[in-house]
C-alpha cells in the first residue's frame, strides 16, 4: 500500500504455450520461471496481493508454494492463443470484486520477465504517484536489430536494463 492506495500485482500464466510447452514452470536458475515474478511481488514495499491468473493446475500449485494467491481458475475462453492481456486483466478484477477484494492500482508482471525485481516494482509505483500518471510501462531498447527476435538463430541479447515511461 502506498498512500493508502491497495496495489494488486497480476500474473498471467496460462498452461498452453506452443512454442515452449510448460514455459511458465521451466526451471530458471533452479526457480520456476513465474517463481522471480511472484518474488518481485511479494518482496515490494508496495504490493498488497500478488494473484496468479491461470487456466494450469501446476501452474496453480507451483505458484502457491511460491506464495501468491490463485483465488480463481481462469476460464478456457482466456486461455487460447488469440485471449488478450487486457481480457485477463478484467477477468481477475472482476473475479475480485466479486469475491469483495478491491484495489486503486494493478501491477501487470508478465512470468516471462524474470529480471525484473522488487526494487524495480517499487519505482515504477513511485514514478507512477510522482508524475500523477494514469498508467506506466517499463521499455527497453534492444542491443541487436528487431529482425533477430523472429531469428531462431540470432544471437542471445545482452541484458536489458528497464526505462519507465509515464
Amino acid at each position: 500500500m502506498i498512500d493508502g492506495k491497495k496495489i494488486v500485482a497480476i500474473i498471467p500464466a496460462r498452461g498452453g504455450s506452443k512454442r515452449i510447452p510448460g514455459k511458465n514452470i521451466k526451471k530458471l536458475s533452479g526457480k520456476p520461471l513465474i517463481a522471480w515474478s511472484i518474488k518481485a511481488g511479494l518482496e515490494s514495499k508496495y504490493v498488497d496481493d500478488v494473484i496468479v491468473s491461470t487456466d494450469d493446475l501446476e501452474i496453480a500449485k507451483i505458484s502457491v508454494k511460491y506464495g501468491a494467491d490463485v483465488p480463481f481458475t481462469r476460464p478456457e475462453y482466456l486461455s487460447t492463443d488469440s485471449a488478450t492481456s487486457i481480457d485477463v486483466i478484467h477477468h481477475a478484477i472482476n473475479s475480485l470484486k466479486d469475491s469483495g477484494r478491491c484495489y486503486d492500482y494493478i501491477i501487470l508482471l508478465q512470468p516471462t520477465s524474470p529480471l525484473r525485481s522488487a526494487l524495480h516494482v517499487d519505482k515504477a509505483v513511485q514514478l507512477l504517484l510522482e508524475k500523477n500518471a494514469s498508467s506506466i510501462t517499463s521499455v527497453c531498447e534492444l542491443g541487436h536489430p528487431v529482425e533477430w527476435v523472429f531469428n531462431k538463430q540470432s544471437p542471445p541479447p545482452g541484458l536489458c536494463h528497464p526505462h519507465l515511461v509515464a
